[in-house]
């Protein structure tokens, strides 16, 4: 009960209403409805994840071969804490593996239904798993990429990843396959999902920004960064890793070195708002 108490609301994405149309059309219903489980299924997996982590959770939405469970958080967590929470979706699906064994050895469920759940459970099982964003694969390739690189740019090479990829993969089958409605407008909803996220890529970085600004990210290691004084504050805060600590070294022209903290530059960008000056000009009395 109290599970149930801490669950958010359930929204369904207006794509899944076009495919609960189209089942009904071509008689698929019960493929869907199948469907629509394991992707719940699939998402209380990553819901229960993050609950156990206390993380800030709005709401679920589903859709067709996928959902997403809609955080407060944005890049502020640690990279092994996020990767348990996205690979708890997918886990979720080993668990339907062996119910499924354990439902055929006492035949409660005809074979022919556990067959559906079997094959489209493991086509969900690695269509998630394909790096492509939002999917659990582009959120793991975001995890492993904003490892080594920027924020910043891990995130905009993930969205730039997986739209090549999807026009990849819809040119390769539209040339060599059979055409497929479903299919296709699954891909289609896929890039524009990207394409969104693409032209919001400034509000993800400034929610980022300001989850540090806030003292809500998780540190391990102090990696200092050297700007010249000429930079704007956008150039500092582009260098910014996950669970990094950035004391910044600014260089004048003369070669003149100062350092100030982190901390120091986000203040005067959220606080002062500093927009349009630079870090030099900035801190060059301090």
């Amino acid at each position: 009960m109290n599970f149930l108490k801490q669950m958010p609301s359930i929204h369904i994405h207006p794509v899944l209403y076009a495919f609960i149309a189209i089942s009904f059309v071509t008689g698929t219903f019960l493929e869907l409805f199948i469907i629509f489980f394991l992707v719940l299924f699939h998402e209380l997996g990553h819901f229960t994840a993050a609950s156990m982590f206390k993380w800030r959770i709005r709401n679920i939405v589903l859709w067709v071969f996928g959902g997403v469970v809609d955080t407060e958080e944005h890049g502020n967590k640690s990279i092994k804490e996020e990767a348990i929470v996205t690979l708890a979706g997918p886990f979720q699906h080993l668990i339907i593996f062996f119910l499924c064994l354990f439902l055929e050895l006492f035949q409660f469920i005809p074979a022919s239904i556990l067959e559906l759940v079997l094959y489209y459970n493991t086509m969900l099982l690695f269509f998630n798993l394909i790096p492509v964003w939002p999917l659990d694969g582009g959120k793991l390739l975001l995890l492993i990429t904003s490892a080594f690189l920027p924020y910043k740019k891990s995130y905009h090479f993930t969205i730039l990843f997986s739209m090549i990829t999807i026009v990849s993969v819809v040119l390769i089958q539209l040339l060599f396959f059979p055409f497929t409605l479903s299919s296709f407008l699954i891909w289609i909803f896929l890039f524009m999902e990207n394409r969104t996220d693409w032209k919001q890529r400034f509000y993800v970085f400034m929610r980022f920004l300001l989850r540090r600004y806030e003292g809500d990210s998780a540190i391990k290691k102090v990696v200092p960064v050297t700007v010249a004084s000429e930079s704007t504050f956008m150039d500092v805060f582009s260098k910014f890793r996950r669970e990094k600590k950035h004391p910044v070294y600014i260089i004048y022209p003369n070669n003149e070195r100062i350092s100030i903290d982190e901390n120091d530059c986000l203040r005067s960008y959220f606080y002062d708002k500093n927009y349009h000056h630079t870090v030099g000009e900035t801190f060059q009395y301090k």
